[in-house]
């Protein structure tokens, strides 16, 4: 039973919109606004820099509390594991936005940050550097995931932990396919453009 409470709350945690609310205190619906997407790429490109910083510490932060609180619940590294996808989930497909949400990177790395803090820094490292290599936030993200994928199983952490990178990778991945469509058409925005 806790088991499942923890997931439940994961999710839930999850699903709470930062980036949404940060935007909407400005005037903006991220949902009628740039690319749409109720993450923090979106509230850097509509609603400036603090507001992106703050969604992001936000998103992380209810993903290491869904970890966190599962691991009080339960024993064992799986229920945080799933209670942290759950959370990532949420994220992407929230309760209080009809389940339109942003894409989990934020959140996935305050998961990962507590069930894997070395593949978290690696992946991190990784997002910064194909960001600056690129302008391209959506790059930065799918490269930090893929890297996530390759460092959790290479460490020598739990085998839950490391299939729940790599299912938080594909989910990632699969989440931006439209920007690699816009990638591929030449159209997807670089850091520095707003709307």
């Amino acid at each position: 039973m806790e088991e499942v409470v923890a997931v439940a709350l994961g999710y839930l945690a999850g699903s709470v919109p930062f980036a949404f609310l940060l935007a909407r205190r400005r005037g903006v619906d991220l949902r009628r606004v740039g690319s749409g997407n109720v993450g923090a790429a979106n509230v850097l490109r509509t609603s400036g820099v603090r507001r992106a910083l703050a969604a992001v510490g936000l998103d992380a932060a209810k993903g290491a509390l869904a970890v966190l609180v599962a691991a009080r619940l339960t024993g064992g590294p799986a229920t945080p594991v799933a209670a942290g996808l759950a959370s990532i989930i949420g994220h992407i497909y929230p309760l209080w936005l009809r389940f339109r949400g942003g894409k989990g990177v934020a959140t996935a790395a305050g998961v990962f940050i507590v069930l894997a803090p070395a593949a978290a820094a690696t992946a991190g490292i990784v997002f910064v550097l194909a960001t600056w290599a690129t302008r391209y936030i959506s790059v930065g993200s799918m490269a930090a995931a893929v890297a996530l994928a390759v460092a959790a199983p290479a460490g020598d952490g739990p085998t839950a932990v490391a299939v729940g990178a790599v299912i938080a990778a594909l989910v990632i991945v699969h989440r931006h396919r439209a920007n690699v469509g816009r990638l591929v058409e030449g159209t997807e925005r670089r850091i520095g453009h707003r709307i």
